[in-house]
């Protein structure tokens, strides 16, 4: 009885307690209860698996400072939707049906932390702003603003966020909210990279912080901010707090790293010391997985204490021994710099910016100007090898085959050799020939000194045992005699001899080899007066842009010099000379006046319509000529709205307008225009002279480039329009002529035929003065010219001449030749075409002598 009457009175209390509206005390605690075990606790449940998420996606950077909160990635948000939703929905139940329960703010809150790891930065900002004005308790309210600051900093709102932090500096938070603060704070410091106040607020967080905080990791941070500041002691003193509060393994290991780093050395400047610090981290076998880092860390080690070789060495073993990219990377910069910086080595320089761009992840700091250097560098190369190459291509086109056979093979056996001893070195430094050596090798860079432990020293175990031995299967007594699977030694030595190739093949594999090198340098030639022209116009171009490299971007100025002076040498008349003649003389007039007064001399007597020489005469003509300019842009825009209107006539006298104003940069705009205009009042054929024209005059202008592009289109559509149409030769005959002597290329026809057509000009037809050379056709054909007969009749004589002597030229008898002669109008067809076929026949009808 007595029971049933608890029960009703227990009833008639908790009614009105389930009310949100009611004051009783019992609905306060039933609301409170309610809304923090149910709404609340799941709320903040969810957000935990949220931030867990964020926290084991973070990927630590030890080479640069650790982040204190980790990224918040939207493609990572997409994954925790779910989570985000029933945070929000459950902290809104709680907000709903216990509004006045003490947890309301706090579900709030954890909605305003769903909304910014959800990166709904405006409803996040929001909700803790309306938390800051409505809330009931100061502590809730500090919380709100903390995060609101946090909000700012993720969104880069700094100004809103310095606002938030100078309000709650004023006020008095509890120790969680300080500890957040600080943490908040310090924060904002390294996005903005100001370390000095970011370790500041990290020392004011430290005693704030609890075990569940790891204090590890932030005393780590702090490490790294005082090594990076330069404070190696404070640094010292940082790392070892690390290390006694047991931390993560990745995070220990860093730690005793970096001490080595800045420990000894920053105590006793004992060296040798440190060195031992890292040798016992490579004997570690635990750290086996840490070695390239460690050597990357000595390289950085050595490269303080100015040991380059050491420094060089040591990022190269980090490279050799590890997996890890970021770091191959980070190596492969470090080499870059020092041979950029220090050796000033851009050739090799190039080589390792070029891995480290390709390794280095775009996320990687600075990436943007690591990869502007590697751009510069590609094209410092490119030049480099322009001018070597090209050079090389016109000392070889002056040997005769044999010489040049010669050459190419003393140059591919020192190849070979360069190879085979760079083998033998890394043979001898990896010793792969003993299994004993390996284990030797492996216990020295921190592996087991037990054979077993090394899984590298069994692989090779293994592999040398199947070389000698065969595949043997795993049973008792496998070596005896009377084992039905026994070598004898001649089965022995022929199996460790299997793999050696005979002196045969290697001598037919050398010489294949050399006759592949020789086609594919004879075709490169430059056997022609124009071939020629166009190799020295790259060299000369390659010059030009070597000292515009040097000058500007790698600001070697005693290269620069060297550059133009040996372009102006090499090539007095280069269109580049005033433009290298004004650069020079920017570089002596701060060093040798004198020069610097015969240079600017020079400019204004030999180009006085120069801009440089102008500019030399009157020191504003730059600003002067730039409101020019901007009279021409305005005329520009004009003319080119009549073109596109097919106002053709008006365009053209506004271009002329516009160029007699006076000589500017934007000259070659307008030319260019005006090309255009040619293309489609004058033909395709001076659109086309004008266009080479064009390229010529403005060759170091960026349009030089489209109008070859525009000349190389040209030419390609009026080919296709020729095949489509068939070939068609001109008939006018009445022109100078060239005799052509087609056949395919090999090692000696060439030569010959050059040869012998000379000594057949010089005893049949002296008296014209003719010239004698060689073009490449295509893969299949090679020509050789005779040039230039001066009319039809005399073209018919040499080729019924040489059709009669044809016989006497043992030399050329077993080879397979077509002869002709043709216009050079009806050449330059041919040559674009390529249509011996259709020439021959053209030829027969109109040649032959039956045919006259």
């Amino acid at each position: 009885m007595k029971s049933h009457f608890f029960h009703l009175i227990w009833l008639i209390l908790l009614v009105p307690a389930c009310s949100s509206q009611s004051s009783l005390w019992s609905s306060k605690a039933f609301h409170n209860t309610t809304a923090h075990y149910n709404g609340y606790y799941y709320a903040k449940d969810e957000i935990s698996k949220i931030e867990n998420t964020i926290l084991q996606s973070q990927k630590d950077d030890y080479n640069s400072i650790l982040k204190l909160y980790p990224r918040i990635d939207s493609t990572l948000a997409k994954g925790y939707d779910k989570e985000i939703q029933e945070t929000v929905k459950m902290a809104s139940l709680a907000i709903q049906r216990h509004p006045n329960s003490k947890w309301v703010d706090d579900c709030y809150i954890l909605v305003g932390k769903a909304r910014l790891y959800s990166l709904d930065w405006g409803n996040a900002i929001q909700t803790f702003k309306f938390v800051n004005t409505k809330g009931k308790k100061a502590n809730d309210r500090h919380e709100a603003i903390v995060q609101l600051a946090r909000t700012f900093v993720e969104h880069h709102e700094f100004n809103n966020a310095e606002a938030a932090f100078d309000f709650l500096e004023k006020e008095s938070l509890n120790k969680i909210n300080l500890k957040e603060f600080y943490l908040a704070k310090a924060h904002y410091f390294q996005l903005r990279k100001n370390y000095d106040n970011m370790v500041r607020n990290l020392a004011l967080a430290v005693p704030l912080l609890s075990r569940k905080d790891k204090p590890g990791r932030v005393y780590f941070i702090i490490g790294q901010v005082y090594q990076q500041l330069g404070f190696e002691s404070e640094a010292f003193n940082f790392y070892k707090k690390c290390l006694s509060t047991n931390p993560d393994y990745e995070i220990d290991f860093y730690a005793r790293l970096n001490m080595a780093q800045v420990a000894e050395i920053s105590k006793s400047r004992d060296v040798s010391s440190a060195r031992k610090s890292f040798k016992k981290l490579l004997k570690d076998s635990k750290n086996r997985n840490f070695r390239d880092k460690i050597y990357f860390e000595m390289g950085v080690f050595e490269l303080k204490q100015k040991n380059l070789n050491e420094a060089i060495l040591n990022y190269n073993l980090a490279i050799r021994v590890g997996s890890n990219k970021q770091i191959d990377g980070q190596a492969y910069l470090k080499l870059g710099e020092i041979y950029y910086d220090t050796l000033k080595d851009f050739k090799l320089s190039q080589a390792y910016y070029d891995s480290a761009v390709a390794s280095l992840p775009l996320s990687y700091e600075g990436y943007n100007k690591i990869q502007a250097r590697q751009k510069v560098l590609n094209e410092f190369v490119e030049h480099l090898n322009t001018i070597v190459w090209q050079d090389s291509l016109l000392r070889m086109a002056k040997m005769d085959t044999a010489t040049l056979r010669t050459h190419i093979k003393s140059v591919l056996d020192k190849q070979t050799k360069t190879i085979e001893k760079k083998k033998r070195k890394k043979n001898d430094r990896i010793d792969i020939s003993s299994v004993s050596s390996t284990i030797s090798t492996e216990a020295n860079l921190g592996a087991s000194n037990w054979y077993f432990g090394s899984p590298s020293a069994i692989a090779l175990g293994q592999s040398e045992f199947t070389r000698v031995w065969g595949a043997i299967s795993l049973e008792d007594s496998w070596r005896r005699s009377t084992h039905t699977t026994s070598f004898s030694k001649n089965q022995v030595s022929k199996n460790l001899n299997q793999n050696v190739p005979s002196v045969e093949s290697i001598v037919v594999k050398a010489k294949d080899r050399l006759n592949e090198e020789y086609d594919r340098i004879h075709k490169q030639l430059p056997v022609t007066e124009e071939l020629v022209a166009e190799a020295n116009k790259k060299i000369e171009s390659a010059y030009f842009r070597l000292g515009d490299i040097y000058y500007f971007d790698l600001q070697e100025r005693e290269n620069a010099i060297s550059a133009y002076e040996t372009l102006l040498l090499r090539f007095p008349e280069t269109a580049y000379r005033p433009d290298a003649l004004y650069k020079l003389y920017l570089i002596s007039k701060e060093s040798d006046t004198l020069k610097a007064n015969q240079l600017a001399a020079e400019i204004k007597s030999k180009f006085p319509e120069s801009s440089f020489a102008k500019i030399l005469v009157n020191p504003n003509y730059l600003e002067e000529s730039g409101l020019v300019v901007e009279k021409q842009k305005v005329i520009y825009k004009e003319a080119y709205q009549k073109y596109e209107l097919n106002e053709l006539v008006l365009a053209t006298q506004l271009i002329n307008k516009a160029l007699v104003l006076e000589k500017t940069a934007f000259n070659a705009n307008l030319d260019l225009l005006r090309i255009l205009i040619l293309g489609k009042t004058d033909g395709i054929t001076q659109y086309q002279s004008s266009l080479e024209t064009f390229i010529k005059n403005y060759a170091t202008s960026e349009l030089a480039a489209y109008a070859q592009k525009l000349l190389q289109t040209s030419r390609e559509f009026l080919l296709i329009q020729e095949k489509q149409k068939g070939i068609q030769y001109n008939r006018s005959f009445e022109e100078p002529h060239y005799f052509v002597l087609v056949f395919e290329p090999n090692d000696r026809t060439g030569v010959l035929t050059s040869k012998i057509m000379e000594s057949f000009n010089t005893t049949y037809f002296n008296d014209l003065h003719l010239k004698v050379s060689n073009l490449i056709l295509n893969n299949n054909y090679t020509l050789t010219l005779v040039s230039d007969l001066p009319r039809i009749s005399s073209a018919l004589e040499y080729y019924k001449t040489f059709t009669e002597k044809q016989s006497s030229f043992i030399e050329l008898k077993d080879q397979k030749i077509n002869n002709f002669v043709i216009t050079k109008n009806n050449f330059d067809i041919f040559y674009r075409t390529k249509g011996l076929d259709e020439y021959l026949r053209f030829f027969e009808k109109n040649y032959h002598p039956e045919n006259p």
